[in-house]
């Protein structure tokens, strides 16, 4: 491979949680690594066979990993209506109706992701949608992926009826007598997607995936975590990973099912053995994924003390905390690392303690294991990350005080636990890992507003908002380190996260510095170019 150096601009070469930051004026790649910085970079740059890259006074910075996302439900949504654009109930509905009257022949309409904001309380009835879907049965999904809201037809094909009782783990959420209005929370949901609704082809799913890739390559993206991985999404990888249609890394995280994980610790193992004996370097499968709780907005998440609107309820929690143990042990055992999706306070309470059950109990290792989200936080567990050496997996885009939090999450949880989310200062501050993601499709994978929000915990639409939860705020530089060298920790790669010499070539090319510029305006910073080990993939 020829000698890459760039020049002409500003090279940040690596940031840290606390804020520090080495940068450098020029930096050159080759065989898939830095091997120069400065003035070697620069004497390289006159060598004839060198390729030169002008920055054009951009800045290039370590490539952007992503902490947890779900890249085949994203890019899936574009087969089916687009809901995600509507801003409101009659839009959805336009949205489905149009759909359908395009595919006249389809047995099934199946979307994603509606916004649950749009109905009182998140939920949606069925009736509504028959008047736009008739017979056909049809499911759509939240942007939460928690919930779902089908039509008449898909509760009968489900067999769905007042009678039925709710599924362990789930909800049909009813009216007075019973009835279900056709809004369907956790397992409820899933349940129904996975034995339900007729599958997606594979040619659908790779192509998902590879449009996926695609995007997170244009936007400077080279490592992503799936987040939700079941054994049927396997065999789709492998055959976009033998055809050459992922464009940045993904490593999978299967999950684990409070009622079969007994067995998935084999079945894990034999699928993990599948992807390495495939030996492609942007594919792996290192991970398993737990469910501790659900998400506030349905009243899901394990709270430590009831909500606030609802003082009867403390949430659903998936697994028995004995049961969470024994299985966390056995996956760690068998080398795997956990990835710990926890909401509310107690929920994440609950994650901690099951990593360090795990770290006492097992022999010592090195591990990086992650609790995801840490959106509710008690602050005697704040600690707790560092001393435990748990990386935290937060999505900065949600740490803002927008729609879904004004009207959904604060009324449940009460202002008196409004200050406990999203403590990512605080956290940092406390020493421990910090990784970022964006859960996509729940929210935008775009990392420039999600890092603008870190930085001012507003939105940048509205520049001039008044900070949320300020003393939560992080600089631009420990922003860029959780998307370089915390996700390069969580995607386990000693190797990766910085552009220092040695270290493998993942890197972008900005058009502005984003640890220097208004933190507003970082969203508007171009994108010019990806390299995944040094190789353009944008």
């Amino acid at each position: 491979m020829a000698i890459t150096v760039f020049t002409g601009g500003a090279v940040i070469v690596a940031a840290d949680r606390v804020g520090a930051v080495d940068t450098a004026s020029a930096i050159a790649f080759e065989d898939g690594r830095v091997i120069a910085l400065d003035a070697e970079a620069l004497e390289l740059a006159a060598n004839a066979t060198s390729d030169v890259i002008d920055l054009a006074g951009g800045t290039l910075v370590p490539g952007i990993g992503e902490g947890h996302a779900h890249p085949v439900l994203g890019g899936l949504e574009a087969v089916g209506p687009n809901v995600r654009e509507a801003v409101d109930l009659a839009g959805i509905l336009s949205a489905v109706a149009e759909w359908k009257q395009q595919h006249p022949e389809a047995d099934w309409i199946v979307g994603a992701s509606y916004d649950a904001t749009f109905a009182p309380g998140g939920v949606f009835r069925a009736e509504w949608l028959d008047e736009v879907t008739g017979d056909t049965p049809t499911i759509l999904r939240a942007w939460d992926y928690h919930t779902a809201w089908v039509n008449s037809a898909a509760l009968r094909a489900g067999g769905i009826t007042a009678e039925t009782p709710d599924p362990e783990l789930g909800r049909y959420v009813r009216d007075a007598d019973g009835t279900p209005t056709g809004t369907l929370q956790e397992a409820a949901a899933n349940d129904f997607i996975a034995n339900v609704v007729p599958a997606f082809s594979i040619e659908d799913r790779v192509a998902a995936i590879e449009a996926a890739t695609l995007s997170y390559a244009e936007q400077g993206t080279t490592w992503v975590q799936d987040a939700w991985v079941e054994p049927t999404d396997l065999p789709t990888y492998l055959e976009a990973a033998r055809a050459d249609r992922l464009h940045t890394r993904v490593n999978l995280a299967f999950r684990a099912d409070p009622a079969t994980w007994q067995s998935q610790v084999a079945a894990f193992e034999k699928q993990r053995d599948q992807v390495r004996s495939l030996a492609h370097d942007r594919l792996s499968a290192d991970t398993v994924k737990f469910f501790v709780d659900g998400v506030i907005e349905n009243h899901t998440a394990v709270l430590a003390a009831p909500y606030a609107d609802r003082p009867d309820e403390r949430g659903l929690p998936n697994w028995a905390e004995d049961e969470l143990i024994s299985a966390a042990r056995a996956f760690d055992l068998a080398g795997f690392q956990l990835h710990i999706h926890a909401i509310g306070d107690d929920a994440n309470r609950i994650a901690l303690d099951t990593i360090a059950a795990v770290q006492a109990e097992n022999p010592t290792r090195e591990r990086a294991h992650v609790v995801a989200h840490v959106a509710m936080l008690a602050q005697d567990q704040v600690g707790r990350f560092a001393e435990l050496d748990v990386i935290a997996n937060f999505e900065p885009y949600w740490a803002q005080c927008d729609a879904v939090m004004r009207d959904l999450t604060i009324p449940h949880i009460g202002h008196d636990r409004e200050g406990w989310q999203y403590l990512i200062g605080s956290v940092l501050r406390a020493g421990a890992t910090v990784s970022f993601g964006s859960d996509w499709p729940v929210t935008t994978k775009d990392w420039r507003p999600a890092f603008s929000t870190a930085v001012t915990r507003h939105s940048h639409l509205e520049p001039d908002a008044a900070a949320w939860l300020p003393d939560e705020r992080v600089s631009a530089a420990a922003a860029l380190s959780a998307y370089t060298a915390g996700t390069a920790r969580q995607a386990l790669a000693s190797d990766r996260g910085t552009l220092h010499v040695g270290m493998v070539a993942d890197a972008v090319w900005l058009s502005a510095d984003p640890l220097s510029v208004d933190p507003n305006t970082i969203p508007s910073i171009d994108v010019r170019g990806t390299w995944l080990a040094g190789e353009r993939t944008y």
